[in-house]
């Protein structure tokens, strides 16, 4: 049992709508980075065969380019399908006590509100693949930046 191997295997798809509009930061090198929280909604029969509704509040973040592009379309209420992988930062409070997050490190993003997707296809380049595929080599980016002339 020693020699049994885990796969390397964090992805989560997820997709909700954002609570608030995003923080934009930039590291103290300039590396640009978004977060925001989505409310992501499940609905599902209770013992008693009544509908009820789950609300999950979950926590993203986004980097470089992605960030900047989450920066110019997002705002509160926007519809997101969001692709990356869990991550979990502990972090030391001013008063001494130890934080921790589990969030989602985005490595895709996809814009669901129609007038933001009718932004998106407007800036639509030749190198685009049509359904929002990623390209090979574009991880860390949105569709709204593989579509950017």
């Amino acid at each position: 049992m020693a020699d049994l191997k885990m796969p390397d295997i964090n992805n989560v798809i997820i997709v909700g709508n954002l609570i608030k509009d995003p923080i934009i930061r930039a590291t103290t090198n300039g590396t640009p980075v978004a977060n925001f929280t989505i409310a992501s909604n499940r609905k599902f029969k209770d013992n008693f065969g009544q509908w009820k509704e789950d609300v999950c509040f979950i926590g993203i973040v986004a980097w470089y380019k992605l960030a900047e592009s989450c920066a110019e379309n997002l705002h509160k209420g926007s519809a997101v399908l969001v692709e990356g992988e869990l991550q979990s930062r502990q972090w030391r409070t001013d008063d001494g006590h130890y934080r921790n997050v589990v969030e989602i490190k985005a490595r895709r993003i996809q814009f669901l509100n129609k007038r933001e997707m009718i932004l998106s296809d407007m800036a639509t380049s030749s190198a685009a693949i049509p359904g929002g595929e990623e390209l090979p080599g574009s991880e860390g980016k949105s569709d709204a930046d593989d579509r950017k002339t």
